[in-house]
Order: structure tokens, then sequence, then C-alpha cells
């Protein structure tokens, strides 16, 4: 495992973008941690989260010709990584989509570099997928092609069925999804830290009854 996966829950916990206690999920289920990546909010930790995502990027080898990040979250996320893969050597266009079309200027939805070639979406989490939904039928109208999808964390559980949400975009889509982390990355920190070692076995609980491998 890259150490930059364990470097990237640790800045979480630090920003309280990751948190531990008892919550509950959109599904209704009891969940011993939460992740909200709109606390990434100010420069400093924008700038880092983007350092992440450049890396997991270039790590994950995926071919890919520019990104796009869906509104409103992917929009900052898919700028500012762009910017951090220009300083890794990687520099690409990026694009992103307004929630409604503009009737004067450009017009239309889209924003930045014409879409063209294997895009890359970015957006914080995989959810119910439909941002990736979107996406995709934007990417596709314009000629191009989806590459694949970057995310902040993968939470590796169960949707509506047998599979996760990451799990249902990659069979639905054919789409590799690049995680800067996910659920068994999340329990290896708890593992070695004793800070938060009681929160280990609610963790690999919830894991046992929602997981998916």
């Amino acid at each position: 495992m890259s150490d930059f996966r364990q470097e990237f829950l640790t800045f979480a916990l630090k920003q309280n973008v990751l948190k531990f206690g008892e919550f509950t999920t959109k599904a209704g289920r009891k969940s011993p941690y939460f992740f909200n990546a709109g606390l990434f909010n100010d420069g400093a930790s924008t700038l880092q989260l983007a350092k992440f995502y450049a890396q997991a990027i270039i790590e994950s080898g995926i071919k890919f010709d520019m990104l796009f990040g869906p509104a409103y979250k992917g929009i900052i996320l898919a700028a500012a990584t762009a910017m951090m893969l220009a300083e890794k050597g990687v520099n690409v266009p990026f694009a992103y989509n307004r929630k409604e079309a503009k009737d004067h200027g450009e017009g239309g939805v889209l924003v930045g570099a014409p879409l063209k070639g294997r895009v890359l979406i970015i957006d914080d989490v995989i959810s119910a997928g439909t941002s990736v939904r979107e996406s995709v039928r934007l990417i596709e109208a314009e000629g191009a092609t989806p590459a694949a999808v970057a995310i902040a964390l993968d939470r590796m559980e169960k949707g509506t069925g047998e599979l996760s949400a990451v799990q249902e975009v990659e069979k639905q889509y054919g789409l590799p999804v690049v995680a800067i982390a996910n659920l068994n990355d999340l329990f290896t920190l708890l593992q070695n830290n004793a800070e938060f070692g009681g929160f280990l076995e609610p963790v690999r609980a919830y894991r046992e009854r929602y997981g998916v491998a």
C-alpha cells in the first residue's frame, strides 16, 4: 500500500473531514465514521487535497487526455488537480459544467476546454452515481470518451443491492474508479493508530455487515 493513502487519511482527520463516532448515513445506516469532503474549504487544504488526487491518478496508470469536474464540487477539484498534475509534468486541459444552460456569451452548460479524447471525471465521492451518469452523458454527447472516475474515498459498502456504488459505476459504464483511499485503508489506519484504536471493532463490524470485496 502506498504511504500517500495513509497520509491522506491522517490529513483528513486533522481537517475534521474524517470523523469517528456514531453517524447516520443517507441510507439510514449507523456508521462509526463520517467523511465530508466539503470541509476541504480553504486554500491550503484544497491544495493538499489536489496533490493527493494527482498522486493517485498518476500511480493508477490510467490514460487520459483531460479532466472533467461535475458541478459543483467537481469544479474546484478538476481545476486544482489539473494544476497539481501540471507541476508533476502532466499538463492537461480541464472542463466543467453548469447546472443551468447559459443563453449568452459562450452559451451552453459546458465551461473550459472542449471535451475531446479520453476524459477523466473527478468528484469527491460516489454515492448514488448521479453525477457520474450526467458526466458520461455530457462527455459522450460531445464525441469524447469517458476514461475513468477519480474520487477521494471509496466507502466499499453495499448500495441498494450486493454491489457498492463504485462497483455499480464500474459495471454499468465499464469505467475504472480511482480512489485516493478506501475502507481497507481506513481499517489499516485504525490498526496502526492507538488514539483511534477504540473505533477498530465498530469499523470491523460495519465492514462485515455492509462491506463489499
